[in-house]
């Protein structure tokens, strides 16, 4: 072989060598890029969705302490119970994000908090049944009944925290 033919089959693997290397770290810096992006959508959901839990929280606490009243002021509880639901839907659109954008164990402790959140719901929602009916028999029951589901549903939040956290630091 002539050292012309040498020189120019020896560019010619050398150019496909690096041509080779450039697409592999091309597409190796793709993923790593894809991931960070898929992380902070991740990330973003789940703080939206928890900034909507918080809102939502204070309202029902809110509704809970005039329903403790004595004498609970029907239209305020009415004016706060239209709020909590207003932002009870804001709840439910961001976990619906949640649920699309996570991984099966962060939609499982999303369905936790919202089956806790149903609960304590309803049994809010029945305290204020009452209050309208001025019907007192059941008050001491449902106030211990609301601070338990109270309970369950600020572990279920703390779940979904930690589930939250594990999925958005581990590299995807």
């Amino acid at each position: 072989m002539d050292s012309g033919l040498a020189a120019l089959l020896g560019a010619a693997v050398g150019s496909a060598t690096t041509i080779a290397a450039a697409i592999v770290n091309g597409r190796a810096q793709a993923r790593s890029q894809h991931a960070q992006w898929s992380r902070q959508h991740r990330r973003d959901a789940y703080a939206r969705y928890l900034s909507a839990l918080h809102d939502r929280d204070i309202a029902m606490n809110a509704v809970l302490a005039a329903l403790r009243s004595d004498q609970p002021d029907l239209p305020d509880i009415d004016e706060k119970t239209g709020h909590f639901i207003t932002l009870a839907r804001e709840v439910h659109r961001a976990v619906e994000v949640v649920i699309l954008e996570g991984p099966a164990p962060v939609a499982e402790v999303a369905e936790r908090v919202t089956a806790a959140s149903g609960d304590l719901s309803h049994a809010m929602r029945r305290m204020v049944e009452n209050a309208h009916a001025g019907d007192t028999t059941r008050k001491a029951e449902d106030i211990a009944l609301a601070a338990e589901r109270e309970r369950t549903l600020y572990q279920a939040v703390k779940d979904f925290r930690l589930a939250a956290r594990s999925v958005i630091g581990e590299a995807i």
